[in-house]
C-alpha cells in the first residue's frame, strides 16, 4: 500500500490536531492500519492501531487523549489528537499491516507499508 499522511503542524501546549493518512493500492478494509510516532534522539514508538474490524490499541501515554479511526469507504485513518504536550512532539508515521492481527508484531514495527511521516510540534 502507499500511504501519504497529512495534517501535522505546529500546535500550542493543550491543543489538537487531527492526522489523515490516504491509503491506496492495497485492500484498505482488511489491513490493520496504525500510527507510529518517533521523537528527535528517541526510538519509534507504536501509538495506536486500528484492526480491520474496528478493534484498538493505545499506548499508555496516549490513552485517553488520542482517538484513533478509519473510514474503509475512503481509504483514510485519522488520528485525532487532544490536550497535546511537548512531549507528544515527533514525526508520525502511518502503517499498514496485512493479516493476520497481531498486537506484537505492531509493538515490534512488524508492518508491511509506511507513509513518509507529517511533522507534530508542540510548543509548551
Amino acid at each position: 500500500a502507499q500511504l501519504v499522511e497529512s495534517g501535522g503542524g505546529l500546535v500550542q501546549a493543550g491543543g489538537s490536531l487531527r492526522l489523515s493518512c490516504a491509503a491506496s493500492g492495497s485492500i484498505f478494509s482488511i489491513d490493520s492500519m496504525g500510527w507510529y510516532r518517533q521523537a528527535p534522539g528517541k526510538m519509534r514508538e507504536l501509538v495506536a492501531f486500528s484492526t480491520n474490524g474496528g478493534n484498538t490499541y493505545y499506548a499508555d501515554a496516549v490513552k485517553g487523549r488520542f482517538t484513533i479511526s478509519r473510514v474503509n469507504a475512503r481509504n483514510t485513518l485519522y488520528l485525532q489528537m487532544n490536550s497535546l504536550q511537548p512531549e507528544d512532539t515527533a514525526m508520525y508515521y502511518c502503517a499498514a499491516r496485512k493479516p493476520p492481527e497481531s498486537i506484537a508484531a505492531w509493538r515490534a514495527g512488524l508492518v508491511d507499508s509506511w507513509g513518509r511521516g507529517t511533522r507534530v510540534t508542540v510548543s509548551s
